[in-house]
């Protein structure tokens, strides 16, 4: 059926088109049904579109396409297209293969790959995905696969260094703010550390949040590379860089799941360090109790990276860490930079705990490029940060990426957490401090959060204060003290 096109005024995040109920009548298709969109051009261009049928809006013999559509075809309003039933894409077959059991070659998955990149996978497709791979597990070869398919995704940032590092944790303690420290500390050393890192989506801050509360994060790769060539480093959003978005869309799908499925988890790691050009890795696979892994899942997890970096060519060292409580004071983005400022200015004193981490992570890159001897690593980076050239250098980073570090200020409102009787701080729930944080607000309330005065082990006295919680509205400080009281995160005893 031909029709004439009128652009809407909205981005759907994949192709959709809109219908009058009466055109969809005659052509036979419902709601939620695959149309193929084809241009009457002597070269003609096709996409496939997920269907709305309105009542209203649409003219009979219209069709309403979404800025997706427009932009694949190259659309202006009264445009002619031909429209018909389109079949699902074959990367659902696929899917289904991978939900039945079966392996999946190299081709299929970045078939899957390439339809979730072109938006022809509607999100509970997607989805589907994401549980397949979640109940049926990938073999290494089509772990290598997905991490090859996300790569050729996007683009990479193409540094031409000999060497260039990089650290990652897989996440779950709250605080644990060492990246800033680590990149000041390597970049000092001349190393180039060009770190990429995401936002929160069930944490109270990521990286990119925390430095944005004092600088920009989101740059081109273009400009991500002058501001590397400048300062040895960066600390950007990488989400602004078209890098592995392939990545990006499984990961939104994932977290609304609450799934977090081991391929993919490995994939998403070493393909954006793939895409920044990383050949030498430190990884932080925190453990315990109120951690995202048990130590069994984390030795686990520790051989799998191993096996997949020395398929890549990547010098990587993995660290188990102890996970059973926040790392530094500050949760929230705001207060998590007070921290990492605390702990970089040798005039200051930081949370020794953020600091003492900082330092191990930092030494074990020194290690594995051989820029310190075996176990002289913490030595050679407490001396860089002992000597102010770490906080020098993030101060540089920091202003390359048109930032201050002076723009700070406190949340609007807080409250005191007092405890009823003295003992002994006996646990921190990691997972119930978090929320709490977000409960105030945050991330997007950047200076919102939680601030620990105590941690596991300490002793406290009737009426000392453990903790201040920190909102920019009195309705969200009071939800966040709702909160507290019904979980109570921390016990003393």
């Amino acid at each position: 059926m031909e029709l004439r096109v009128r652009i809407g005024k909205w981005s759907a995040g994949l192709p959709v088109v809109m219908l009058r109920k009466e055109t969809a009548e005659e052509l036979g298709v419902h709601a939620k049904q695959r149309l193929s969109i084809k241009t009457s051009t002597k070269k003609p261009k096709e996409i496939s579109a997920i269907l709305d049928i309105v009542e209203t809006v649409v003219k009979e013999k219209q069709l309403v396409v979404s800025k997706e559509v427009k932009d694949r075809l190259n659309l202006k309003s009264g445009d002619k297209v031909d429209v018909s039933i389109s079949s699902p894409p074959t990367s659902l077959r696929l899917i289904k293969e991978k939900l039945n059991g079966k392996i999946l070659s190299r081709k299929k998955i970045k078939k899957i790959i390439q339809d979730i990149v072109d938006n022809n996978l509607s999100e509970p497709e997607v989805a589907l995905f994401v549980s397949a791979v979640y109940q049926k597990g990938m073999n290494f070869k089509e772990t290598i696969s997905l991490i090859k398919s996300i790569l050729d995704s996007g683009q990479t940032l193409g540094l031409k260094k000999k060497i260039i590092v990089d650290k990652h944790s897989i996440g779950g303690i709250p605080g644990n703010r060492t990246t800033p420290i680590v990149v000041a500390i390597c970049a000092a050393a001349g190393l180039t550390f060009p770190k990429t890192s995401s936002r929160a989506i069930t944490s109270a801050a990521g990286t990119a949040d925390t430095i944005e509360t004092i600088a920009k994060v989101d740059f081109s790769a273009e400009k991500l590379r002058e501001i590397i060539k400048k300062t040895n480093a960066c600390l950007a959003w990488g989400g602004a860089l078209g890098m592995v978005p392939a990545d990006s869309k499984i990961i939104s799908v994932e977290k609304s799941l609450r799934i977090d499925s081991e391929p993919q988890l490995l994939a998403s790691i070493i393909s954006k360090k793939l895409a920044v050009g990383s050949n030498y890795l430190v990884v932080d696979i925190p453990y315990g109790k109120y951690a995202k892994v048990s130590k069994q899942k984390a030795e686990h997890l520790k051989l799998k990276f191993e096996k997949i970096a020395k398929y890549f060519k990547i010098k990587i060292k993995v660290v188990l860490t102890k996970g059973n409580q926040p790392i530094g004071n500050g949760i929230g983005p705001a207060l998590e930079i007070k921290d990492v400022l605390a702990v970089l200015n040798p005039k200051k004193q930081g949370p020794r705990d953020l600091e003492g981490k900082s330092l191990f992570l930092a030494g074990e890159i020194f290690e594995l490029t051989k820029r310190a001897k075996p176990k002289k690593g913490y030595a050679m980076a407490k001396k860089i940060l002992d000597s102010g050239d770490a906080y020098k250098k993030f101060r540089e980073i920091i202003h390359a990426q048109k930032g201050h570090i002076n723009h700070l200020r406190e949340a609007k409102y807080k409250k005191d957490i007092r405890v009823r009787k003295s003992g002994k701080l006996k646990e921190i729930n990691n997972k119930e401090i978090n929320q709490l944080a977000r409960v105030a607000g945050c991330p997007l309330d950047k200076f919102a959060g939680v601030y620990l005065h105590k941690h596991t082990g300490d002793l406290v006295r009737k009426g000392e204060k453990v903790m201040t919680i920190y909102a920019e509205s009195r309705a969200r400080l009071n939800q966040a003290l709702k909160y507290y009281e019904k979980e109570r995160p921390l016990k003393c005893g």
